[in-house]
């Protein structure tokens, strides 16, 4: 389970921050929104929630759940530890509710640049909270 989470963590990544520049290029290109770019938010979107309940799946088997319930001040004391039990997955149910947000609200827009604007506030939060709390030493 761990091998998937992070290995579909890098799909999340790449259409995550290709969603963000697709967002930012239609904004300040001044380009219409079209079905193509729908799409792409759509599809962000989609991977991010499947990523969501892999990880949740797999924090409930790991062992930063089973070190969190059996001493959490513990587990509060050691960084490395309260990355991966507590700081990890808080941040990114946040910037998955982040994405959420940005989808909703940019279906509720009639301009082309405001539905682009959306997605680079909400999609591009959701990218940096996501990229703050990446175990980098656990991928490298």
């Amino acid at each position: 389970m761990k091998d998937i989470h992070s290995y579909w963590a890098y799909l999340v990544l790449a259409i995550l921050i290709f969603a963000v520049a697709n967002a930012i290029i239609g904004l300040t290109q001044k380009k219409q929104f079209t079905d193509k770019d729908l799409r792409i938010g759509l599809f962000t979107l989609i991977l991010t929630h499947i990523q969501l309940l892999i990880g949740l799946a797999w924090y409930f088997m790991s062992p930063w759940f089973q070190a969190l319930k059996a001493d959490a001040g513990a587990v509060m004391k050691e960084p490395a530890t309260r990355l991966l039990a507590v700081e990890h997955p808080i941040t990114m149910i946040l910037a998955i509710v982040f994405i959420t947000i940005g989808w909703s609200k940019h279906k509720k827009k009639t301009e082309d640049a405001a539905k682009f604007k959306t997605f680079v506030i909400f999609y591009g939060i959701g990218l940096l909270l996501i990229l703050s709390r990446i175990p980098w030493s656990n991928w490298f």
